[in-house]
This record gives structure tokens, C-alpha cells and sequence, in this order.
């Protein structure tokens, strides 16, 4: 103990809880390494220098296996230490042995996995400190957060939701967005733009990623993506601590979590629930090719990554990204279980949506496990018992848990299967009618198992990953050039048509035929069994020019263009907006149950024919007010007859996109419907019984 500072005093300190904590007699610190053998507390007080140039200004405690290390935590308590503004982190050291599947590095200062708050470059994208280091921080002297008196969770049902997928830095990012440069790309520039969430009609925002990241990651050393900032944040530093970041005007890690709470609070006030994307799965540390070590690499990497032990301890790679995180070892599951329960009780998130989920239900070994520990866990947590758990059901390891990943009855899913299956019928392909009927009634083949419901299937046409809506009905092939990797990234598999040319174009047909599109695939997601999900900006038709994997452009190719928004209001927008509007007033969408043959009946003799792209139904309300829907893949006009109306009611046409707007969507709807009617190529309608 002879490197402390005489102003402090030391105590051995407690296990409990992990990270830093206020305790009677000062602060203390806990941190777990089974295989350690020397750890070292270093801290930055303040005033004490940047952190680009930390290297000298640290204190620092050994501290004693005989006094502070009881089992595998080791800890230590300090008395006198300021209650915040104090940077913190670790340097750890332990076997040399590579082939075991350690990485210890005892220069390395590291990351405290349990740290809630962590410090780095205060403004996003600032080139000045593009090497700048990440460390630890705490804050015992704010006050507690005022969720105000009137302040309750929205508490939607999942039948009901409607998710709007966004990124807290793309969405107000531009300069289109009108506000106030400080807040551009922050938690609080999202706050001023909640009105148009509420206009547009969705209920929840699902957000990229909102854990501290790094987005210089790329650029640390010379490499083909070294031009990129990652703007999606898929690459976790810590669990526990928002990105730092997202603070207006670089207010660092405290304002951060404050602006937070800020933005959930405004969301939840204005009825719009509030989940994740995580991303458990891997973290920033990279592969041991090009290691990127800032917490758990060096901390105890055998424990914290599935290493193959037959294989000189390599680390095993299920995630695509050089590491996987080893979810279902004891210790590793329950630290991702502490910073769920964080999210949840800190800041009053309402669910999370797991990227890759299925590593998630692999073994230490890498192996699919029939009943994953860790989701089970997750399913039957007290703290989580009100969240929405959704998961990305497949990874990169070939591992594709669509329909059968292990649920509990609780766990939702992105539905893969729905997504292809509309973009094929939409677009025309043959022999797609039978699947696309199955999945606009709620994909009952995949999840009608157990007590599972139409809601554990999110449906989706577009996601972040991928092309947006407008591009996948301009573009045959992905055009990603500018991501430096030769195009050789993003998927192949696209199941987009571009409607006879390539990209942009100013031909008038081709344009039109685009949009009608757009309004199909979004009239269909709308109607369908189960949650829709949408991805901000495809309600002005947003375009990324055939990029289908932008997470490295911070540019406009990625954010939100306020000002294209503006231009489509009258048209697009008002159609996308009128549609969810409609969806959110008509349970006869958002069934509790899967579809019985009184919930539904087929207009259909010519199942098995795939040449037949139509497809008409009608959806029945029990207080009479039917729905008759029908979808022409066809690229030519089908007159179809339409059936009697119930008893007392007429047929009234809400919605045909071949019409020009405002009578694309007319919401009263328009008398008239007569015993035919002559659906467009390539277009739908929806009629109403009143």
C-alpha cells in the first residue's frame, strides 16, 4: 500500500455491490477476475489532465490479495476521494498463457465492467481526440432524478404496439432538423422532434444502440474501413453506461445519463414507450489480430470470451464482428442480467430488442443449448417481467432461430421469414401467395406453439440493416463502394426489384410505380397479425443510394432529411401517417389470438397455381364493421368481384394507392363500391364496411 497519497485513507472495502459505490466510510470499488494475480485501482482526480494524456497522472492502489480479494472479486474502499469527477480504472495482470486463453496486459488501464458512467472525447465525430481514452466515472453528488408526480410507464400491450426503429444521433443530426447545433444528434435533440413521432402515429422507438461506444473504432490503425465513423454503435465498451456522446452541447458522461432520463421521461409522457437494441453478443474489443483492449479482454478474457481451447485458445467468432461474448458462463450471465435490471430500474427503459440473440443460446463452448440459462433467465426476471424482450433470432455462426428460438412463452422475435416472404410477393415473384397469406395472418406456422401469441412475431419489411424502403424498390444490386470494402459487405440477398431501372431516374412511370410500392409493402406490414416495425425515415421515402450496410457514414446518407420530409408531407408522409393511424383504431389488426375461420375469409380458389400473384381477403369485426383487402402482384389490372357486404352495411374505399393522394387514403371512406372493382397492376386496396 506505500503508492497511496496521505489525504486518503484505505480499507480492505467489500465484494458487494460490483463497480463503484458509495459506502459509510468513502467509496468503494469491486471488481471480479478469477484468474488475476495483481490488480491495481488507478484514479484520475480532477483537474489532474485530459484523458489523451492520462498516462502520467494516475494514483494508484495495489491491491493486496491477503486484504483485498475475497474469492474472485477483488476490492478495496478509500476514504476521502471527491464524489464525482473522479476518472477510474484498472491494470490488471495474470498468466502469460495465450493457448489458456488469457490476455492479460498489466499497461493496460482499463474499463470497470460495472462502471455506470464512463468519460471519453466529449463531442461525437471530433477528430482532435480521435485516439482519446475511455475511463470509468461515478456521481454521488446529483441529486436523484425528478420523474415528476405525474409521471407513469405507458404500459402498451404488444398487440398493440407500433415500433418505429431509429438512431438517437441520425435522427436530428442534419442541419434540416432546425435545431439548435448544440443539440443536434442528442438525447435532447430527439425530445424536440417527439411531435412528429406523435403526427406520424407510432408508439415506441426502438433505438440503435445507446451504450457507450466508440466511434473512431475503424481508425485506430490503417485498414480499408479507416475512412468510416460508426454511427450504429454496434460495438459495446460498457453495459451499464449511456453514450456519453449523445449530451447536448459535450456535456459528458453525467449530462448523459441526465439528458437520458430526460428523453425516456418526454417519450413516456407523450404515450411512446422506450426499447434498446443491445448488443450482448460481442464487444469493441475486436479479434487478437487487431485487439482493441479496454475492459474485459484484459480483465479476464478466457472467463468474459469463448476462447477454443483445442485450438491454442483462440477466440471463437459467432458474432462476425472477431469476438463473442461468453453469455451463458455463470459470471457472465449475471452480469448481463445486473445491467438489464440497470436499464430498467435507472432509467425506466420498457424492453430491449437483442442483436444476434442467437449466440445468446450458445453454450462456453460455442455449441447450441436446447434451453439457454440466460434466456431463461432473462424470460422469468422479477425486474424485466414488464418489458418487451424481442429477439434477432439468428447470428453469424449459421445459427437461425426464426420460429423455434427458446421462448418461455415470453420472448418475441424478429420475423426473417415475414420480411422475405412480402418483399417476394410484392415484387411479383411467382408462387409466393400462400406464404404471404400466411404471414400478413400472423405467421401462425412459426409461432401458433405452446401459449405463443401473433405478437412474438415483429414484422418487418425494412430494418437499419439493410436497404430502406425507397431503395428496395429502386435498386436490383447493392451499390456499397463507399464503404471500402471493395463491395464485398452487406447482403446479396435483397429481394428488391427496382422497377425497371437502376437507381435514381426522373422518368415519371417508374417514379410512380415506386411509390405505389412503398405504400403496398406499408399498408401490408400495417394489416398484419402481430407488432410492425418500421425504420425512421421510409415515411418521406428516404434513400441511402443503394447502400445496404451505411453504419460507417455519418453523413446524410445515414440521417434523417427534415427537409425531404417537408417536401413529402402533403403525400407519402400523410399516407404512411393515415395507414398507422388507421392500424391503431381497428383491433380487427392486432388480434389477441392467431386468425380462426371466423376471424377471416379467403376470396381464394387458386391456391396452388403459382402463377396467380392476387390475392384478396376479408377480415371480419365481430360489431360488423368488416375489412376487405385485396393485393394485385400482377403487372396488369384484375377486376375482382367483391363479396355482399355484412347485413345493413355498404363497402366504403379507404385506401387505393393507385389514386393520387389525398384520395390514396380517404379515412372516412368513399361511398360508391360497386359488385367489381378493378384493382391496378402492382397495387391494393382496402374497403371498410359501414
Amino acid at each position: 500500500m506505500a503508492e497511496t497519497t496521505p489525504s486518503f485513507k484505505i480499507f480492505p472495502g467489500q465484494t458487494f455491490p460490483l463497480g463503484a459505490s458509495e459506502v459509510d466510510n468513502g467509496i468503494n470499488f469491486a471488481i471480479f477476475s478469477q484468474h488475476a494475480t495483481a490488480v491495481t485501482l488507478c484514479l484520475s482526480l480532477p483537474q489532474r489532465g485530459e484523458l489523451d494524456k492520462l498516462d502520467d497522472g494516475m494514483i494508484k492502489f495495489s491491491l493486496d490479495p491477503q486484504l483485498n480479494q475475497t474469492g474472485d472479486i477483488w476490492h478495496i474502499c478509500i476514504e476521502g476521494l471527491p464524489r464525482s469527477n473522479v476518472l477510474y480504472g484498472y491494470c490488471i495482470d495474470g498468466p502469460k498463457n495465450w493457448d489458456g486463453g488469457h490476455r492479460f496486459d498489466c499497461n493496460n488501464v482499463l474499463i470497470d465492467p460495472y462502471a455506470k458512467l464512463v468519460e471519453g472525447r466529449r463531442t461525437f465525430g471530433n477528430p482532435k481526440h480521435k485516439l482519446s481514452k475511455f475511463l470509468g466515472t461515478y456521481d454521488f453528488d446529483s441529486l436523484p432524478f425528478d420523474w415528476g408526480d405525474e409521471y407513469k410507464l405507458p404500459n402498451i400491450p404488444e398487440r398493440d404496439l407500433v415500433i418505429y426503429e431509429t438512431n438517437v444521433r441520425a435522427f436530428t443530426a442534419d442541419e434540416s432538423s432546425c435545431l439548435d447545433q448544440n443539440i443536434r444528434g442528442t438525447y435532447a435533440g430527439l425530445i424536440e422532434k417527439i411531435p412528429h413521432l406523435l403526427e406520424l402515429g407510432i408508439n415506441a422507438v426502438e433505438l440503435l444502440p445507446v451504450f457507450e461506444f466508440d466511434e473512431f473504432e475503424f481508425q485506430r490503425r490503417p485498414n480499408p474501413r479507416d475512412h468510416m465513423i460508426n454511427t450504429w454503435g454496434y460495438s459495446t465498451i460498457n453495459f451499464f453506461a449511456p453514450m456519453s456522446r449523445y449530451a447536448s452541447g459535450g456535456g459528458g458522461a453525467v449530462n448523459a445519463s441526465w439528458e437520458f432520463k430526460e428523453m425516456v421521461k418526454a417519450l413516456h409522457g407523450a404515450g411512446i414507450e422506450v426499447i434498446l437494441d443491445v448488443v450482448y453478443n460481442h464487444t469493441n474489443e475486436a479479434d487478437d489480430k487487431h485487439p482493441y483492449t479496454t475492459s474485459f479482454r484484459g480483465i479476464d478474457n478466457k472467463v468474459y470470451y469463448m476462447v477454443d481451447l483445442n485450438n491454442k485458445g483462440q477466440l471463437l467468432n459467432f458474432s462476425g464482428c472477431g469476438n463473442t461474448f461468453n453469455c451463458n458462463h455463470p459470471v457472465v450471465m449475471e452480469f448481463i442480467l445486473d445491467s438489464l435490471r440497470h436499464w430498467v430500474v435507472e432509467y425506466h427503459v420498457d424492453g430491449f430488442r437483442f442483436d444476434l440473440a442467437s449466440v445468446l443460446c450458445r453454450g462456453t463452448d460455442g455449441s447450441p443449448l436446447h434451453a439457454p440459462p440466460l434466456i431463461r433467465a432473462i424470460a422469468k426476471d422479477a425486474t424485466l417481467a414488464r418489458c418487451k424482450i424481442i429477439a434477432e433470432p439468428w447470428d453469424c455462426g449459421g445459427l437461425y432461430l426464426v420460429g423455434s428460438f427458446p421462448n418461455w412463452d415470453r420472448w418475441a422475435e424478429w420475423n426473417g421469414r415475414y420480411r422475405d416472404d412480402l418483399r417476394r410477393y410484392i415484387k411479383g415473384d411467382a408462387g409466393m401467395k400462400g406464404a404471404f397469406a400466411t404471414r400478413v395472418s400472423g405467421s401462425a406456422d412459426l409461432y401458433f406453439k405452446n401459449k405463443r401469441k401473433p405478437c412474438h412475431s415483429v414484422n418487418f419489411i425494412i430494418a437499419h440493416d439493410g436497404f430502406t424502403l425507397r431503395d428496395l424498390v429502386s435498386y436490383n444490386f447493392k451499390h456499397n463502394e463507399a464503404n471500402g470494402e471493395g463491395g464485398n459487405d452487406g447482403s446479396n440477398d435483397n429481394f428488391s426489384w427496382n422497377c425497371g431501372f437502376e437507381g435514381e431516374t426522373d422518368n415519371a412511370g417508374i417514379i410512380a410505380l415506386r411509390f405505389r410500392q412503398m405504400k403496398n409493402f406499408h399498408l401490408a406490414l400495417m394489416i398484419s397479425q402481430g407488432i410492425p416495425m418500421m425504420l425512421m425515415g421510409d415515411e418521406y421515402g428516404h434513400t441511402r443510394y443503394g447502400n445496404n450496410n451505411s453504419y460507417g457514414h455519418d453523413t446524410a446518407l445515414n440521417n434523417f432529411q427534415w427537409q425531404q420530409l417537408a417536401a413529402r408531407k402533403s403525400d407519402h408522409f400523410r399516407f404512411f401517417s393515415e395507414v398507422i393511424h388507421y392500424r391503431q383504431k381497428h383491433q380487427v389488426f392486432c388480434h389477441e389470438n392467431f386468425l380462426t375461420k371466423s376471424d377471416v375469409t379467403w376470396h381464394e380458389d387458386n391456391w396452388d397455381n403459382p402463377d396467380s400473384k392476387f390475392l384478396a381477403f376479408t377480415l371480419h369485426d365481430k360489431n360488423g364493421e368488416d375489412i376487405y383487402l385485396a393485393f394485385n402482384a400482377h403487372e396488369f389490372f384484375v377486376k375482382v368481384s367483391i363479396p355482399a357486404a355484412p347485413r345493413t352495411r355498404r363497402w366504403f374505399r379507404v385506401v387505393d394507392p393507385n389514386l393520387a393522394s389525398p384520395d390514396d387514403f380517404v379515412g372516412e371512406g368513399v361511398p360508391g363500391v360497386g359488385s367489381t372493382y378493378n384493382v391496378a397492376p402492382y397495387s391494393s386496396i382496402l374497403l371498410e364496411a359501414k
